[in-house]
């Protein structure tokens, strides 16, 4: 599976264009997951940077729950083997920031 579509990467807006906007309006993009290891990343925001990788912001659930940037490179590099531990959410529907933060989704 694609992590990264054309179609998301027209949706996401860039990088810091998001600062300062009411977090209860700030629509998650896209999620990604690890079914193996219980982390997950909700993207707001990305952007591609001149070496080609594309980075972004947004909430990560891993260890503890904070505000951050990743790359799509670390996501896909991520393997046990040769199977990917990172996936895509292709059913996740509308949901905000602060959604995410409060563990609704």
């Amino acid at each position: 599976m694609k992590l990264l579509t054309a179609e998301i990467k027209k949706k996401l807006p860039k990088l810091g264009s998001q600062d300062g906007k009411d977090p209860t309006l700030v629509p998650i993009i896209v999620k990604f997951f690890s079914p193996y290891t219980g982390w997950t990343w909700y993207a707001v925001e990305g952007e591609q940077m001149e070496d080609g990788d594309w980075e972004f912001f947004g909430l990560v659930r891993g260890f503890e729950t904070e505000l951050g940037y990743f790359r799509l490179s670390e996501l896909e590099q991520a393997r046990h083997g040769s199977l990917p531990l990172v996936e895509r959410d292709m059913y996740f529907g509308t949901h905000t920031l602060v959604e995410a933060q409060k563990e609704r989704i």
